[in-house]
């Protein structure tokens, strides 16, 4: 498995209209990057009045786009007929010229995630062996690391191929990125006995336990969502609809401690000293807590490095998500895990009526 080399100077384009609050978060946090990051470039897409502040920034180019996906247009709104949006022109930058060279190495949007995916999708193509994209981001678990989720919300309905492809590509990102080269999955469940689920997470536990008797994935069985922030296991493997329950619930739990806290501290005199006394503490948990912090979901199996960010998010949570995309078209995470998806399914028994498992492509950059 070849590694891409770490890249010195890396460019992101920013979809600047996407989300619930468009260049109002979206520059500031722009802007914050750039200074925490004085070897970064960025691309701003959007429209032309809306990033006339960010028209003299340093290492800073502008391109012009006349729409805006909004989060309520359909698919085929943002597919079809909005071909001048932001988030279309910002995920191009990302897009291979002849010469295999792009004007960005990731694309960030805040936009719907539905036109995203859809886009995305049609712009960068996946590669060989996927059929869908899929967001997997962080949630933070007990032992103080983090836990591995996908998919967050880019596909609602899945076959257990999807489900077996989406482990894969969990498994790849995992061990590119936090260099486990045999990372742990689960298939999250209403229970961890075999015989649970609705028929397409029967199946997807049967070509996942067959995979990993294979000894092609270090598949563990069935996990439940408390298993998630335990902390024993690695990935956990999904549908979008059901992933994005789990990740919103638990944003809306933290903050429901949170508030609870704040309330129980200010009751009378005597919590808020106990308060005051506990302020380290409190501070440093929340700063646990809280959801921003792990802001960015990679879009995998894509030709091309696009990461989504919440649409609610703040100018501190969209920065995380830029963060994040940087880190990745850093170390090369396209490459890398392109490489190691490659790999696995090369790796995988061949498919009913099929005589060898399909073949590689050739790499693309990072």
């Amino acid at each position: 498995m070849s590694l891409a080399p770490s890249l010195q100077q890396v460019c992101l384009a920013v979809d600047c209209m996407g989300g619930d609050h468009g260049p109002s978060v979206t520059l500031p946090a722009c802007q914050a990057f750039l200074a925490a990051h004085p070897e970064a470039r960025l691309i701003l897409v959007g429209r032309a009045d809306a990033l006339a502040p960010a028209a003299r920034w340093p290492r800073c180019t502008t391109v012009a786009a006349a729409e805006v996906v909004e989060m309520d247009d359909p698919i085929e709104v943002a597919l079809r007929r909005k071909k001048d949006s932001s988030m279309r022109v910002a995920i191009g930058q990302v897009k291979p010229d002849a010469d295999g060279n792009a004007a960005a190495q990731a694309c960030v949007s805040a936009g719907n995630t539905g036109a995203l995916m859809a886009v995305s999708r049609y712009l960068l193509k996946t590669l060989d062996g996927i059929d869908r994209p899929a967001i997997a981001a962080v949630m933070p678990n007990k032992l103080g690391g983090y836990t591995t989720v996908l998919d967050l919300g880019a596909n609602v309905d899945c076959t257990a191929e999807h489900l077996l492809q989406f482990a894969v590509m969990g498994s790849a990102l995992v061990s590119a990125v936090d260099g486990k080269e045999d990372p742990t999955v689960g298939l999250l469940n209403i229970g961890e006995e075999e015989i649970k689920g609705n028929e397409a997470i029967k199946k997807a536990g049967e070509l996942l336990r067959a995979v990993g008797a294979a000894g092609h994935m270090n598949f563990l069985g069935n996990v439940e969502g408390n298993d998630i922030f335990k902390g024993s296991i690695d990935i956990v493997v999904c549908d979008g609809f059901v992933g994005n329950v789990a990740l919103k619930t638990s944003e809306g739990l933290a903050s429901l401690i949170a508030s609870f806290l704040k309330e129980e501290f200010k009751r009378n005199a005597l919590t808020l000293l106990a308060g005051a006394v506990a302020r380290p503490v409190l501070n440093r948990l929340a700063q646990r807590l809280d959801h921003r912090r792990y802001s960015g979901g990679a879009l995998l199996g894509l030709r091309g490095l696009v990461f989504k960010a919440h649409g609610s998010s703040d100018a501190f949570a969209f920065e995380q998500a830029l963060n994040r995309a940087y880190d990745a078209a850093r170390h090369g995470l396209l490459a890398r895990v392109h490489d190691r998806i490659l790999d696995t399914l090369a790796a995988l028994p061949a498919a009913p009526g099929q005589d060898e498992p399909t073949q590689p492509a050739a790499a693309p950059t990072a």
